[in-house]
């Protein structure tokens, strides 16, 4: 059966309804500025089930109208206590004076995409070639469409191929895993609004309460060849973990124990070395990239969604200076309006760039200490940097993106 060819015509589109493709057609909308969102899935994608959201990333919800429908449903966690499974002792404790909370990935997708208009996002709309027509991208889907856009932002993950376009290579693999699980109580579950995290040698594992009945949990390890053949079976990503946590509380214990089969997510950790952002191309010409697709970092700061975040809102504010009605593009020739989209991107690039270089910097050397692979590097851990590598959680989310008319 022959496929018919649709040609649709857009002044911005956004590969990926993630956190950061979201945030910025939120963004643009707040501004009044349409854009499509192509989402190559059937429906948004919540894969991890949570995320910790700190201070910098409640900014720019806020920046985007939806941080109080969040608030409402969630803890406002207290504090951190971090135990290692080698001593039983406590290795550091502190409380949280800026605002962090663990949420649940559907609830915020869900938050984002309720303000922006229905027709403007594009579900089972998966591209798989782009191409240059003079100052425009010309997109083809899967399905036969093509679309023709002045702007073209890359939200589409770790495997994007938008970012294929600009020329990055792949994302590395970090050597390590992550198993991520959520548990929903019938009654309360009644732990502390309180991020708890254990350390053994060559893992860690977090504990943190969403609300009153959901708690999110994640493991991490350092891979090896001998755990293949479980990485999409979740009764031996269960048990795996049960076995490496037979030291943990058992209360906590519970909490993975209690969680169904169909509540394991397995994946390997992979980042994008900070070489590559610094030399690379974030943009080119009226193209760029922003979240995964842009920085893919390890989780150990907690910082992957939060930075989509940030992302959206600088780019939306950027384009904002392009595409306002009081700057009057409508008269501007196609080669003008698309230098001015090409300044407006760099100016995107080179104000997230060395965010994004410091933040997977970060998350890679804090992993590399806080799982511990040798006896030397969990001494270290325990006795010395417990309360230092905590500390930098905090320190890095004490950023300001900026609102969207800054």
């Amino acid at each position: 059966m022959e496929t018919t060819t649709v040609l649709i015509e857009e002044d911005i589109v956004i590969v990926g309804a993630g956190i950061a493709g979201l945030t910025a057609a939120l963004g643009l909308h707040r501004l009044g500025i349409p854009s499509l969102v192509l989402e190559s899935s059937d429906k948004l994608r919540a894969t991890g089930f949570a995320l910790t959201v700190w201070k910098n990333a409640w900014k720019a919800l806020d920046a985007v109208g939806v941080a109080n429908t969040l608030r409402s449903k969630h803890f406002q966690l207290e504090g951190n206590v971090n135990t290692s499974l080698i001593t039983g002792q406590q290795t550091s404790t502190g409380s949280f004076k800026n605002e962090s909370r663990c949420v649940k990935r559907h609830l915020m997708l869900e938050a984002l995409a309720s303000e922006i208009p229905n027709d403007r996002i594009r579900y089972l709309s998966k591209v798989v070639a782009i191409e240059e027509s003079g100052f425009s991208k010309i997109l083809h889907l899967s399905d036969g469409t093509t679309i023709k856009t002045k702007v073209l932002i890359g939200c589409d993950g770790v495997n994007s191929v938008v970012t294929k376009w600009l020329g990055f290579k792949e994302a590395a693999f970090a050597g390590r895993s992550a198993i991520r699980g959520y548990t929903e109580y019938k009654n309360n579950h009644g732990f502390e609004p309180k991020f708890m995290q254990f350390f053994g040698y060559g893992f860690r594992t977090g504990v943190i309460p969403t609300d009153e009945k959901g708690v999110y949990w994640f493991f991490t390890w350092n891979h090896t060849n001998q755990e293949k053949d479980q990485e999409h079976d979740p009764t031996k990503l269960k048990q795996f973990v049960l076995d490496k946590l037979e030291k943990m509380p058992s209360d906590v214990r519970s909490v993975i124990e209690n969680t169904e089969l169909h509540s394991f997510f397995s994946s390997r950790l992979r980042y994008r070395p900070p070489w590559e952002l610094l030399f690379g191309n974030i943009s080119k010409g009226n193209v760029c990239v922003a979240g995964d697709a842009f920085h893919p970092m390890t989780p150990d700061l907690g910082q992957g969604g939060c930075s989509a975040l940030e992302d959206g809102v600088v780019l939306a504010r950027c384009l904002g200076d392009v595409f306002s009605k009081k700057q009057g593009t409508q008269q501007l020739k196609d080669e003008q309006q698309y230098k001015r989209i090409e300044e407006a991107l760099k100016k995107y690039a080179n104000e997230r760039r060395w965010r994004g270089i410091d933040l997977i910097s970060t998350a890679y050397m804090i992993g590399v200490f806080q799982q511990g692979g040798s006896k030397l590097v969990a001494f270290l851990r325990d006795k010395f940097l417990a309360t230092s590598l905590a500390g930098l959680l905090l320190k890095k989310s004490d950023f300001d993106c900026g609102k969207l008319d800054d």
